[in-house]
């Protein structure tokens, strides 16, 4: 029988969990689940990183990020849900890896140099933040990955952890850190509803999972589509046009697609009908994500001792790769 493998991946609570992040990821592990052990990190410390001025945000968003994985079909009978400041192996890991990484390298990792430039931080970058791809690499050997799903964005950084095991590895002569594989999405990044390449909380351009039905409806009629296509007569754009993504993404009946593309592309179909069409398609796919949401949020009591018992199962395995952390560099001074 072939061993699983084991698969690492998660969010930063700093909001609800959207349409983007399923296409992105949550589809891809509700399926993973039944293939391979896999452990989902509600990221709190990595969050803190860039929110150190409001914790409290952090922490109401982890019973929101929690609602999300459970109404979209992850499930801790499958997947172990945990916090991710609260296994204390992670931080002892990612100090004796910051002995491993020179600061120059940490400078010029792409990820890093994009995500600073895009919070306006200039000189002004949190060391937490900095160093943050070297407690990503602790997140991931602790667990002893094999798989880690990214989008291509951060694919640098998982380059980082491979680099950091290798090394580790070497100078202490051991095998004990697992190299990871970078697992990348099949389906393409989820545009938002302004046109813009990515769907995100910041931008205020998502389609929420906890979003009622009224709050969908008027974000999808006012969704971007072909600025070029003007009236219902004219011919428009397919290629770049979100409302065709979404369409591609979640929509059922593909036969029904392809032609109302034909017919969008020749003209004679407007927006307005497209729209209406996909917002059938959304609200089908999102009305039992939103019920069980709801219902799940009856009794937060019960959420929290999910990830309470995830955290203990967390712990109980990166504790042990620190064992042998600790053993290959030997500083195990009392066995």
């Amino acid at each position: 029988m072939t061993q699983k493998k084991i698969i690492l991946t998660g969010d930063r609570p700093t909001g609800q969990l959207h349409l983007g992040h399923y296409v992105g990821s949550l589809s891809a592990r509700v399926h993973l689940q039944n293939l391979h052990r896999q452990f989902v990190m509600i990221a709190d410390a990595q969050a803190l990183t860039d929110h150190a001025d409001d914790p409290q945000k952090v922490r109401e968003n982890i019973l929101q990020v929690a609602l999300d994985y459970l109404a979209v079909g992850i499930d801790p009978h499958k997947t172990t849900i945990f916090i991710q400041s609260l296994v204390p192996a992670l931080p002892e890991m990612t100090q004796y890896f910051l002995n491993l990484v020179t600061w120059n390298r940490l400078k010029h990792n792409p990820t890093v140099k994009l995500e600073i430039q895009q919070k306006g931080y200039g000189e002004e970058v949190p060391a937490g933040f900095m160093v943050y791809p070297i407690s990503q690499a602790a997140d991931i050997t602790a667990f002893k990955a094999n798989l880690v799903p990214v989008g291509d964005d951060q694919i640098p950084m998982i380059e980082q952890t491979i680099e950091i095991v290798r090394k580790f590895n070497r100078i202490y002569k051991t095998d004990v850190l697992v190299e990871p594989e970078i697992l990348t999405s099949a389906i393409a990044r989820l545009p938002g509803l302004d046109g813009r390449a990515k769907m995100s909380k910041s931008l205020g351009n998502a389609i929420f999972f906890a979003d009622d039905a009224d709050s969908v409806s008027k974000k999808v009629k006012g969704m971007y589509t072909d600025p070029g296509h003007l009236r219902v007569e004219d011919p428009g754009k397919v290629e770049g046009n979100p409302v065709f993504t979404y369409l591609d993404a979640f929509g059922t009946d593909k036969t029904n697609i392809e032609e109302l593309k034909d017919h969008y592309q020749r003209g004679g179909l407007g927006d307005s009908s497209v729209k209406k069409y996909l917002l059938e398609v959304l609200q089908a796919f999102l009305e039992p994500i939103r019920e069980r949401r709801k219902e799940l949020a009856k009794d937060p009591k019960q959420i929290m001792e999910m990830l309470h018992r995830g955290t203990e199962v967390a712990i109980a395995a990166a504790d042990k790769t620190l064992h042998d952390v600790r053993k290959s560099m030997g500083i195990n001074y009392f066995g």
